[in-house]
């Protein structure tokens, strides 16, 4: 039995509004699966970021421990010429009546030490003098700083992207555009923290 005219338009226009239904959800999981795809891409890029700020603490704590090494080393070979020209010269003061020969081996003897004195304490050349030394550790300190700042937020960047993009997976099986609205604001944190691991334009209060 044929449907009558209203019946008819109702079953077509049910059938056009699900047939939209579908389309809009169709593009809905569309749109959704990219949001997801630019979040594990960014979430890649923060465990570089992360992983690149570790290695720079560590290796840059490791050099500033070696150059502080050194430097200690090199004051301490100062220190006991600076006592070996210390007592040479007590001693031309308490023999006023040494020889002039000796006097002079003496007096070179000291000229010598207050030389490697002074190149212990800087010596451009090598770049290996005391003061030299001291600027390359408090350099490495500072990289060390640095990456140690950078540290987390690459890793609350992390953390962010991975439950954004398990929330932008959920609201694909669900249907559900809260959800993706949800991910979407907790990706755009971690993007923000994650710019602010490289470029470190505010301090975290939490880290």
């Amino acid at each position: 039995m044929a449907l009558e005219a209203p019946e008819a338009a109702d079953a077509a226009e049910a059938i056009k509004e699900a047939s939209e239904e579908r389309a809009s959800s169709e593009r809905f999981r569309r749109r959704a699966a990219v949001t997801i795809g630019v979040l594990a891409m960014l979430l890649a890029i923060s465990g570089l970021g992360g992983g690149n700020a570790t290695k720079e603490m560590i290796n840059s704590n490791i050099l500033a421990s070696d150059t502080w090494a050194f430097y200690q080393a090199k004051n301490i070979r100062q220190t006991s010429n600076q006592l070996a020209a210390n007592e040479l010269s007590v001693l031309l003061l308490s023999q006023p009546d040494m020889p002039p020969a000796s006097r002079d081996q003496v007096q070179r003897r000291i000229d010598s030490y207050q030389a490697t004195i002074a190149r212990y304490e800087s010596d451009p050349s090598t770049g290996e003098g005391k003061v030299e030394l001291q600027n390359r550790a408090q350099a490495f300190e500072q990289r060390r700083d640095r990456a140690a700042r950078q540290d987390p937020n690459f890793d609350f960047a992390q953390a962010l992207f991975q439950i954004s993009i398990v929330l932008g997976s959920v609201s694909i099986v669900a249907t559900s555009r809260r959800l993706l609205v949800l991910g979407l604001a907790l990706g755009a944190v971690a993007t923000v923290l994650m710019l602010n691991g490289f470029l470190l334009v505010f301090e975290l209060p939490f880290a």
